[in-house]
């Protein structure tokens, strides 16, 4: 039967639910989703609608069913092959439940039950809100389509405010876990460690750290052809790829995102996008200042020393790149003392050096905000390369400096002696208060005399006094003590990296940021002498760890 005879109507069966109205479904049966399999809903609409078609004697021409896909947008596969149906002239009727079904999009639905469906000659009936598009009496849809969207819309806001609650929670809330990580078997919104992916996400960062460039490690990766991220979730969870990335190798992007990423830290950070709108799938970035970041919320793959080095390593090269074939090394290292701004390239007329740097804050506004800290490029490079090379001498020495700095550390039973006498001192001065207090109470009940209580109060105020003293100096002690052990291990670590170099005759952004924390340059100062004017100027080098400065003083 064709649909352009008179009075025949070939109907489609349009039927849809959206994903929060499967989960709510889910919890009311008290059952697990399972995406396989169609919702009760679903199927009490196919029984509404058969029956409903067969009652006015329609003929029907297909089921359409869009299970899962929100009505706020008309993207949705099923639809979109009723629209093609309709363009192919197959089918005149369009039969749903209510006019939500249809779509909850105030906008677009009336679009289509006021101008799509009539111009193409197509009935529409909405079962449960008495809709006829062939009635007179149609005026209450737009209303009802209003009503619909703002259903919607109050459920987005419920669902996003549920989300940022979450997110401050330091739930993970995404659908994938990050390259990695996998959900907890037990609570989803929890990252634990993906045995298989975590290796490469060390490996990843370990490549970095030692100085490699992203696509250097693209290139590793890619030439042992180990799965990409998208790939080996596809792969992992029987997804098609396609629907998900046309790459299907490792990029320097990926790379990038990795080793910028603090949920290697154990640290959750989300909310990095915000949908435009509920109806509406474009998402803008979020500055980071919105972002919602709680530390310690997982397991952390990467500890923060190597973290922070590879984000160093990454500004270095993002910032030390000149003209000419100039490569600035000391490009985020060295720094103004006196604003804390980076000293920038300039322009030289001293013949043999590549550049001077400059304060760059002096450089863009002039001597208004700061003074120009001007130093030859190659003067600085020899100071620290001579300083480095003398850090390097103390491997040699390290046994015995460790030794004197233990010989200064006090030994654990001097540690817990003091804590056995904080703890009797503690008592004390407790028991002392107890009787200042039932002092109180004497001399109030006239138990003993004014002058009698004024030498007793005096005494004991004494002796508490004292206390608080003896307590103070060793609880002092103790965080110095403590402060020393710290100390130690930084010159350990410290002393670590170092052993890694038996000569070093030559500097590079690597081993610049492996060693150097930062280098302030100060202002110089020029002295007039017999032989002309002199140049003084002081550089302070201080080192990862260490934290106190090497100081470098020079003539020219």
């Amino acid at each position: 039967m064709k649909p352009n005879q008179p009075n025949r109507y070939i109907a489609a069966l349009y039927m849809r639910l959206s994903k929060e109205d499967i989960e709510k479904e889910s919890k009311q049966n008290q059952s697990t989703l399972d995406t396989d399999k169609e919702s009760a809903s679903i199927t009490t609409q196919r029984k509404m609608l058969t029956a409903y078609a067969k009652e006015n004697g329609f003929i029907i021409y297909d089921e359409y069913i869009d299970d899962g896909i929100s009505g706020t947008t008309f993207d949705r596969p099923n639809f979109k092959r009723m629209i093609q149906d309709i363009e192919d002239k197959k089918i005149n009727m369009v039969i749903t439940k209510d006019l939500s079904r249809l779509g909850r999009d105030y906008i677009t639905s009336g679009q289509y039950t006021e101008i799509y469906f009539p111009s193409k000659g197509v009935r529409y009936i909405a079962i449960n809100d008495g809709y006829d598009s062939d009635s007179p009496y149609t005026d209450i849809a737009p209303f009802k389509n209003i009503i619909n969207e703002m259903y919607a819309r109050d459920t987005s806001k419920k669902i996003r405010s549920s989300f940022i609650a979450k997110m401050n929670d330091g739930d993970f809330i995404g659908n994938f876990a990050p390259y990695g990580y996998q959900k907890d078997s037990e609570n989803k919104n929890h990252l634990v460690i993906d045995p298989d992916s975590s290796i490469y996400v060390k490996e990843i960062f370990k490549m970095a750290a030692s100085g490699l460039k992203p696509k250097d490690i693209v290139k590793s990766l890619n030439d042992r052809q180990i799965l990409p991220p998208v790939v080996y979730r596809c792969e992992k969870y029987h997804l098609n790829v396609d629907n998900f990335s046309k790459h299907k190798e490792w990029t320097t992007s990926t790379i990038s995102k990795i080793l910028h990423n603090v949920v290697y830290l154990g640290h959750m950070a989300q909310r990095k996008t915000t949908k435009v709108s509920f109806k509406c799938k474009t998402t803008i970035q979020n500055p980071k200042k919105d972002w919602i970041v709680v530390e310690n919320t997982h397991e952390p793959l990467i500890d923060n020393e190597t973290f922070q080095l590879v984000q160093r390593l990454s500004e270095s090269r993002t910032t030390c790149k000149g003209t000419k074939g100039f490569v600035n090394i000391f490009s985020g290292i060295a720094k103004c003392p006196d604003c804390g701004r980076n000293m920038s390239s300039t322009g030289t007329r001293k013949k043999g050096s590549p550049a001077n740097l400059v304060c760059g804050q002096y450089k863009l506004y002039g001597s208004s905000r700061c003074s120009n800290h001007n130093i030859d490029y190659n003067i600085l490079y020899s100071i620290v390369l001579e300083s480095i090379q003398e850090q390097i001498k103390l491997v040699g020495d390290k046994d015995a400096f460790i030794q004197e700095l233990q010989n200064e550390l006090k030994t654990d039973n001097e540690t817990k002696e003091a804590e056995q006498q904080l703890y009797t001192l503690q008592k004390k001065s407790e028991q002392i208060d107890g009787l200042i207090e039932k002092l109180y109470e004497d001399n109030f009940k006239r138990v003993i005399s004014n002058e009698r209580f004024q030498k007793l109060l005096s005494k004991y105020e004494k002796e508490s006094q004292n206390i608080r003293d003896k307590m103070d100096t060793l609880t002092k002690a103790q965080e110095s003590a403590h402060i020393q052990i710290s100390q130690q291990e930084s010159y350990n670590k410290f002393l670590k990296i170092l052993e890694e170099f038996e000569q070093i005759d030559t500097l590079t952004p690597d081993l610049l940021f492996k060693l150097i924390d930062r280098i302030e340059v100060c202002q110089g100062h020029y002295e007039k002498t017999e032989h002309g004017k002199i140049k003084h100027q002081i550089v302070k080098i201080y080192y990862r760890f260490i934290g106190k400065e090497t100081r470098k003083e020079y003539c020219v």
